[in-house]
């Protein structure tokens, strides 16, 4: 018996007095604390009474049946897990049981290693959901940002997605923000009160994802001390976020699409299969169909992900957003340092604005909060920009197409060219200047006529 769960409460119901005497007897020796009840009414009556923390509850029983009194319960008690237990049930009686929110059906005769097996799942599940619930608390999870039409179209999108079951497949460069999409789609859906398991298919060594995602048995390799359960396990009735998951390997993607199908699992080291009911919301930074050309990705696991596809633009395609999250993040990052809120130059805005963000998303925000860590005024201002955005700072509208003549469109290109150079290689002139076949001293020389800084900071380096 699992240490975490001694003393814990169940109340099994049945009509019959040999199953409550011999099976409760039998959990109470694993620990349990057993009440029992001979019906549904009695059920109801005890639940009143003190709620336990799981329900065994028989389907076939005088008055008020198991299906009914499942229902009752899920109205009044919706977190309470319940497990059914029948001697003679259908498939359409499962079913039904399912939808109303039982965690499992086990038929009768009853084996004991069976029994324990669910309800030691059933209270895991359990003690995480509520974890989960109290981290929403002391975390609020963050919000899509942003005015730009690429925006408004996906929020569209998402409400019309969130309520259905249809799996989704985000599509984005690094830093866009799969995941907080992920959570959007979650947060209004159906399953929106249990849990949002995410695996990260890039950060997890090999061989250890199959242990990450199915869990583990105790013993089942050296260092299981004792037994896991996997992020399929913790997402049962809720959703399973697989975030770059075309970093998975062909062995692990063949066992996830099993599960997928099968919707059952097996615990690495076990035996018993485990059933599962999740949503499975996937994120990529690859081009999927060029990875099965290649051979590196299921062409049949990516139409399984694949049904409701989602693309997320760069940031430097809906620059219009960037005001907004800086609004976001300098409140948020001086809320939480516990320092009067800052502003923003109106220079540092509009290098920020022209500045391409490779990085995205996280990499402005980054950028925002090592700002308002290390500025020392109620300002920020361009000495307080990191060298790649102050050289990135062209005033608006230098563009060479917006010149007068030749001479000064050539001028014009020529200064973005050299600046776009120079963050290319790192602020190195000596590089730069071989990199573009200028000799060093000439390159100085359009640097300093052109006035490219790095904003008060210090000039590139000389290599």
């Amino acid at each position: 018996m699992a240490e975490s769960f001694s003393g814990k409460t169940l109340l099994l119901v049945d009509d019959e007095e040999y199953i409550r005497s011999t099976l409760g007897g039998a959990l109470q020796d694993e620990g349990f604390q057993v009440r029992t009840a001979a019906d549904g009414s009695g059920a109801l009556s005890a639940l009143a009474e003190q709620a336990p923390d799981l329900v065994l509850l028989d389907i076939w029983m005088p008055g008020p049946d198991g299906i009914e009194v499942l229902g009752k319960i899920k109205e009044r008690y919706p977190d309470l897990p319940v497990i059914m237990i029948s001697g003679h049930g259908t498939v359409e009686t499962a079913v039904k049981a399912t939808k109303l929110g039982a965690f499992d059906f086990i038929e009768k005769p009853l084996s004991l290693d069976k029994v324990i097996l669910a309800i030691r799942h059933a209270l895991d599940l359990s003690q995480l959901t509520q974890e989960y619930r109290r981290l929403k608390q002391l975390h609020p999870e963050p919000e899509l940002i942003g005015k730009s039409k690429a925006i408004q179209e996906l929020l569209a999108t998402i409400e019309k997605v969130a309520p259905t079951e249809g799996w989704v497949l985000i599509a984005g460069e690094n830093g866009t923000g799969k995941e907080v999409v992920a959570r959007a789609i979650h947060r209004q859906s159906r399953r929106k009160d249990n849990l949002f398991a995410d695996v990260n298919c890039a950060a997890i060594p090999e061989e250890l994802i199959e242990s990450e995602l199915f869990g583990h048995e105790k013993g089942a390799f050296t260092g299981a001390a004792g037994r896991k359960i996997g992020k399929f396990d913790a997402a049962h009735a809720g959703t399973l976020f697989l975030d770059e998951i075309g970093d998975m390997s062909l062995k692990t993607q063949s066992k996830v699409l099993r599960v997928l199908q099968e919707q059952q699992l097996v615990r690495v080291g076990g035996t018993d299969s485990i059933r599962v009911d999740v949503r499975v919301i996937t994120a990529t930074n690859k081009n999927l169909e060029a990875e099965i050309q290649a051979g590196r990705f299921r062409e049949d696991l990516y139409y399984r992900l694949n049904v409701i596809p989602l693309s997320l633009r760069p940031l430097r395609e809906r620059r219009e957003d960037i005001p907004l999250f800086v609004e976001h993040f300098l409140g948020e990052f001086c809320a939480r340092s516990g320092i009067k809120p800052k502003k923003l130059n109106k220079k540092v805005l509009s290098a920020l604005m022209q500045y391409p963000w490779p990085g995205n998303v996280r990499e402005l925000r980054n950028i925002l909060e090592r700002m308002v860590i290390l500025s020392r005024g109620p300002e920020i201002t361009l000495s307080d920009l990191p060298p790649a955005i102050g050289l990135s700072g062209l005033k608006s509208g230098e563009s060479a197409f917006d010149r007068a003549n030749l001479k000064e469109a050539r001028s014009a290109f020529e200064k973005e060219f050299i600046v776009k150079k120079l963050i290319e290689n790192e602020y190195n002139v000596s590089r730069t200047a071989e990199a573009i076949g200028l000799e060093r001293t000439s390159l100085h020389r359009k640097i300093k006529s052109y006035g490219i800084k790095l904003g008060n900071a210090n000039p590139p380096s000389e290599g």
